[in-house]
């Protein structure tokens, strides 16, 4: 969706300044919002494309006003609530109220180095063939969707060519949205600068996106 997170390219928002020597978390809040999104996820209620979706559809005046993790932690709060584990007076009180939905399997603490270690791969078997061809040009659709995609907007619409094919591999804009994996073949494409940006741009400098098959068509 076109959301505020969708800032690439994006004018009037400065230059990215990253903070020095910056600690992976600015506080143990951040660890236990990171722990608690992890935890719950594992429920196997909803996914993390799910997750992704509800932090960009949070208010914009919200999202751009917040650090990463209270964005974390608000489309935490708006999933819990909407897989009734939770209810508003609840999250207001911070406390349980009354008895929630029962999970079948509780992610335990010792299970959690292992499942870190092996990771959620998003590649799956497939019997098709890929679409496109390794130095083919493409075009990146000019979509709009009001549902979660990963095709970020400056690329839309714009033309790059084929640098590898990644696999067949789950597909957010279905799984965000409990469609299933739905596995679509995923291409490297590389965007020259000056097809992103006008002429201005440095054409020395290029861009490099992972995109799934139905964001392209042939050029």
């Amino acid at each position: 969706m076109n959301g505020a997170q969708d800032l690439g390219g994006m004018m009037g928002f400065g230059p990215v300044v990253a903070e020095k020597d910056e600690p992976v978390f600015h506080g143990r809040w951040e660890s236990r919002v990171l722990a608690n999104v992890v935890a719950t996820q594992a429920l196997g209620w909803w996914s993390g494309d799910r997750s992704r979706f509800a932090r960009e559809s949070l208010n914009p005046g919200f999202y751009l006003t917040h650090s990463y993790y209270e964005i974390w932690l608000a489309a935490l709060e708006r999933i819990l609530a909407e897989q009734k584990l939770v209810a508003d007076d609840e999250i207001a009180a911070g406390h349980a109220m009354r008895a929630a939905r029962q999970p079948e399997k509780i992610f335990e603490a010792n299970e959690v180095a292992e499942a870190l270690r092996r990771g959620w791969p998003s590649e799956r078997e497939t019997n098709t063939q890929p679409r496109f061809a390794i130095g083919q040009k493409v075009r990146a659709k000019n979509m709009h969707p009001t549902t979660h995609t990963r095709l970020p907007r400056y690329a839309r619409g714009r033309v790059g060519v084929v640098e590898a094919v990644r696999g067949c591999h789950v597909f957010p804009d279905a799984n965000a949205h409990g469609r299933g994996p739905d596995p679509q073949w995923v291409y490297n494409v590389l965007f020259a600068a000056r097809e992103l940006w006008g002429p201005d741009a440095d054409p020395r400098n290029s861009v490099s996106i992972d995109a799934f098959e139905p964001y392209l068509e042939p050029a």
